[in-house]
Order: C-alpha cells, then sequence, then structure tokens
C-alpha cells in the first residue's frame, strides 16, 4: 500500500535552518509531482512547494519563496525540503503528498520558538 514517512521536524530558533525529508513506498515514487503542506494550528493546510516527477522545475507559495528548497532524489524514493531563516509562523506540522494520489502521511512537526 501507499506510504508516505515524513521526518526531520523539531524545534528551532528564528533564522535557524532544517532539513525535512519524506520515503514515499507502495508506488512509483519516480513517476510522481509532489508536493510539501503545512498546517498551523487553528489553520487551514496550505500548499508549500510542488517538484515536478524529475526535480527540473519547483514552484513555491509566496510566503517561502526565496527561503525553503524542494528537492528530490528518485533513486532513494525521498523528498526534501531544506528550510532556511525560519519565522515563527513557519511553525507548522509538515505533510509530504503526491500530486496524483489521495494519500497523506502522519506528518512532522516544526515549531519556531526563542
Amino acid at each position: 500500500q501507499v506510504q508516505l514517512v515524513e521526518s526531520g521536524g523539531g524545534l528551532v530558533q528564528p533564522g535557524g535552518s532544517l532539513r525535512l525529508t519524506c520515503v514515499g513506498s507502495g508506488f512509483t515514487f519516480s513517476k510522481h509531482p509532489m508536493s510539501w503542506y503545512r498546517q498551523a494550528p487553528g489553520k487551514e493546510r496550505e500548499w508549500v512547494a510542488t517538484i515536478n516527477s524529475d526535480g527540473g522545475s519547483t514552484n513555491y507559495a509566496d510566503s517561502v519563496q526565496g527561503r525553503f528548497t524542494i528537492s528530490r532524489v528518485n533513486a532513494k524514493n525521498t523528498l526534501y525540503l531544506q528550510m532556511n531563516s525560519l519565522k515563527p509562523e513557519d511553525t507548522a506540522v509538515y505533510y509530504c503528498k503526491s500530486l496524483r494520489l489521495s494519500n497523506w502521511g502522519q506528518g512532522t512537526q516544526v515549531t519556531v520558538s526563542s
């Protein structure tokens, strides 16, 4: 069955960095465009970034443009989100998702606080 497992979250001070990882299984990862989403407490889940299947094209929400970088290693069925210059408003549970599937992982908590 399809599985998406996110990891790498944690507590970081404002201005710090984290790298999130998502490992996909149960589907042909290399054929799927992938996205990161996040959900802050009391808010709707929002789109963060998307990468196409071969990693050659990326798109970002305005709120993270220039600070976050989405990437992938298809040989490892792995998706990444490098997050730099983190702000308190980046605090959320982060999820990865295939654009072609409806499955969600369990998410990983990112907390930006001093």
